[in-house]
Parts: structure tokens; C-alpha cells; sequence
């Protein structure tokens, strides 16, 4: 009633958790196992193989993905960039090994559109070969400038799924023209060029129906730092996702994305209404106001409570069962 057949975006956790090294990795998927899929583990051959042990890091992180400890099945691993000599090696290893549970390969370092295309057709060939029966989603990095000049092809590209703003590297792509700052929690969020980069990614992934990941933020200790990036990038930057790099940070992302009790009371009372008049526009009051709405609002409702569910907020039972039904699903609209 609500969603034409192009309009859903994938329904990613809103924590992206990396982990590289491999007691880090066995924690990661350990905590996963315990909170549920509120987030995903992104297991890490870039960063987390040692220069020459690239093949072994790979074989290890295929068997995580692969293995009884990933219970919920969210767990991608981020590749070397395609122009490194590791790319293929890791990208056959993990399409052999945990190409059927894999549930995202992550691109780092395209200088454009291209490098994307050539990455997805290297794994799509080590798929064929081993008879893979799906096609893997792919995630993307956009840290270099030919990327972020071509952000909105990337984020068109079919076989992606979300796109992730990579701070670090395109700062540093920069070559001391942005300073040092501007890698901070609050300083990403202050200077222009890094501001332009963060809302090209996330207006290109709305058009696109693809999910926004926000950065990093490095202050690891200082979670009050974490939750008031968190909060703009979710509410002042349209992003839906972000990375966590250290346990601790993976629920103050939950809290800072999740929607509050208002918001869900008020989503639930406003399509309930709506439900209730077939869809119709209705009116709502909010103490001593009173607001139109109609289905273009309805859907933003609707999100909210898709957000609620994708955080781990419980919906009041009689919502559960009227907006989702028996399935619980997003598909009931």
C-alpha cells in the first residue's frame, strides 16, 4: 500500500563492528552471539593480515564466516584494494570457503567506478567456479577522490549494497591540505571538504536505495565523543550505519541510531490510525496540535518502526500484530 516494488533499501544493522586480528575476531563473533544481529562483524584481511601472511588470514577469516560462531549469519570481511596482488587470492578464498554464508565482501580504496566493476567481476568469476548459487552483496569504501567524483554511479551500481565514507584515507589522500583535526570526533564534522564528501556518499545512497555508512571515530575510550557523532550523522547527515572499531562502542551506535520511546509511540499511533482508515490521510494530535497526514508520512512512520526493529526495540504486541502480522516482517506494507 505504501512501497512501490524499487522503493526498500536493504535492512542492514545499524553497527558495522571490524575486527582483524584473531582473538578480536573470536570476541567479535562471540558478543554477536549474544546481543543478536543488531550488528554486523566485518572480519578484516586489509588491515588485520601481516604483510606476507595474507593467504593464511584469509583461510582463518573464511573459517570464522563459515563456522559455528557465526550464529546469525551477518558476517562480510573487507578485502585488499582490487589493484593489490592479495585481491584475487582473498576474494577466491572467501568465495570457495564462505561464499554461501558471507554476507558482504567490503571494497576498499576504488579510485572510481571501474575498480568496482572489476572487483565484482573477479568475485562473480570465483563464483562460477565454485557453482555458487548467489550472487554476494558488495560493499564499497569512498576514500579517494576518483571515488567520491563518482559516488553516484558507485552507488547505482546494482550489485551494490552500501557504501561506506572512509575518513582516514581521504583525509590523508589529501596531503596535508586538511589538517589533522578534521580526523577527530568533533572536527570531521566541521571542516567543509570532509562535510561535502560525507553528505555526496549519503545523498547518493538515498538515491539509490542503498545504505550510508558513517566513519569512524578513533577516540575509542571517550564514548560521549562516539555518541554525539553518532547522533549527527544519524540525525543531521541522513546515515543509517556506522563502523564501530572497538567493542565498546557497538551499543552506544545501537542507542545513538535507535529511535526513542516518543518516536515509536507516535509512529505506532499515527499507522494504526492510518491502518484503521485504509490508508486514507488522517489526523493526529499531539497535545494541543493537530497534524495532517497521509501516505507520503506514513511511510516515514513506517521507518521508524523498521528501525525500531533493526535496533532491538520491542513494538507493543498489538502493533506487532496488526502492522506486522503472524511473519513480523516489513513486506505486511
Amino acid at each position: 500500500m505504501l512501497f512501490g516494488a524499487n522503493d526498500p533499501a536493504p535492512m542492514l544493522p545499524v553497527c558495522d563492528h571490524y575486527a582483524g586480528v584473531e582473538s578480536r575476531m573470536r570476541k567479535a563473533l562471540a558478543l554477536q552471539g549474544e546481543m543478536g544481529p543488531v550488528f554486523d562483524v566485518t572480519l578484516d584481511c586489509e588491515d588485520g593480515a601481516p604483510v606476507g601472511g595474507e593467504a593464511e588470514h584469509a583461510q582463518r577469516v573464511a573459517e570464522f564466516i563459515d563456522s559455528a560462531a557465526n550464529l546469525h549469519g551477518r558476517v562480510g570481511a573487507r578485502l585488499h584494494p582490487v589493484h593489490h596482488a592479495a585481491f584475487a587470492l582473498e576474494a577466491e578464498t572467501l568465495v570457495r570457503r564462505s561464499g554461501h554464508r558471507v554476507a558482504y565482501l567490503m571494497l576498499p580504496k576504488a579510485h572510481g567506478l571501474a575498480d568496482v566493476q572489476r572487483a565484482c567481476d573477479e568475485i562473480d568469476h570465483h563464483a562460477r567456479v565454485a557453482d555458487l548459487k548467489r550472487q554476494i552483496p558488495l560493499h564499497a569504501l569512498i576514500e579517494t577522490h576518483g571515488a567520491l567524483a563518482e559516488v553516484a554511479a558507485i552507488a547505482a551500481h546494482p550489485r551494490i549494497e552500501s557504501l561506506s565514507f572512509g575518513l582516514m584515507d581521504f583525509v590523508a589522500a589529501h596531503r596535508g591540505a586538511i589538517p589533522q583535526t578534521a580526523m577527530s570526533a568533533s572536527g570531521q564534522f566541521e571542516h567543509p571538504l570532509v562535510v561535502r564528501a560525507k553528505l555526496e556518499i549519503s545523498a547518493a545512497c538515498h538515491a539509490h536505495n542503498k545504505t550510508p555508512s558513517h566513519c569512524v571515530v578513533t577516540e575509542y575510550k571517550h564514548l560521549d565523543l562516539l555518541e554525539a557523532a553518532a547522533h549527527k550523522a544519524a540525525r543531521l547527515f541522513g546515515y543509517t550505519r556506522m563502523w564501530s572499531i572497538h567493542p565498546d562502542q557497538i551499543q552506544t551506535i545501537i542507542d545513538a541510531f535507535a529511535p526513542s520511546v516518543a518516536e515509536v509511540d507516535q509512529a505506532v499511533e499515527i499507522l494504526l490510525a492510518a491502518q484503521a482508515a485504509d490508508w486514507a490521510p488522517t489526523s493526529h494530535k499531539s497535545g494541543s496540535i493537530a497534524t495532517l497526514h497521509d501516505r507520503a508520512s506514513y511511510r516515514y512512520f513506517w521507518h521508524v518502526l523498521e528501525l525500531a526493529q533493526r535496533t532491538g526495540q520491542p513494538l507493543p504486541v498489538p502493533a506487532r500484530e496488526a502492522l506486522f502480522g503472524d511473519a513480523g516482517a516489513s513486506a505486511a506494507l
